[in-house]
């Protein structure tokens, strides 16, 4: 399947898919601690576009992978700079993708998607967050093609997007969700 057959592609089952190497993917159901810090990196990530138009924050986001016609990566957020045009199938130009690891999905998320969101040029920030221990990386292009890593693993510990000018301690950001205490 290409990218514009998955997008013509309507599942009538109530989930959300992505396209890996041409075969349409199943998304698992997230779990609650997942579907919270979700709802939370949303709110903060849009309160700080509030004053940025026309950036805009994408839920779910379709993220398509430069000269592979074949993948479609589903985001759980994205920020986009570029003006929202009705018809629009995948994120145009995004600037922030964040990926909320999970057992299920943590490898893929890193060996592939990382590198797949990095590839693409209007990237400046790709944000992996756990949800079953308070961690959190990111990765942010310093010049061109180099990357730097920030790993935060501590409650006061700050997520800083220097692309939007986001700042939040991580002890708001995962506040209410319930860490195992065998994660560590």
């Amino acid at each position: 399947m290409t990218a514009d057959e998955f997008f013509r592609w309507q599942p009538q089952d109530g989930r959300s898919y992505e396209l890996r190497n041409g075969v349409p993917v199943a998304m698992a159901t997230p779990k609650p601690g997942h579907q919270i810090l979700a709802g939370r990196l949303a709110r903060f990530l849009d309160e700080a576009l509030d004053d940025r138009p026309p950036c805009t924050l994408r839920i779910e986001a379709p993220i398509a992978v430069p000269d592979r016609d074949d993948m479609i990566h589903q985001a759980d957020l994205a920020v986009t700079c570029a003006e929202h045009q009705s018809g629009q199938k995948s994120t145009p130009e995004p600037l922030i993708v964040v990926e909320i690891l999970s057992p299920s999905t943590e490898k893929y998320d890193r060996r592939v998607k990382l590198g797949d969101y990095r590839s693409i040029p209007s990237v400046q920030e790709v944000v992996l967050i756990a949800q079953d221990q308070v961690y959190c990386e990111v990765h942010r292009r310093v010049d061109g093609e180099r990357w730097q890593t920030d790993l935060l693993r501590l409650d006061e510990a700050r997520l800083r997007l220097q692309s939007i000018g986001f700042d939040q301690p991580l002890e708001k950001i995962y506040r209410r969700i319930a860490i195992p205490k065998d994660s560590v």
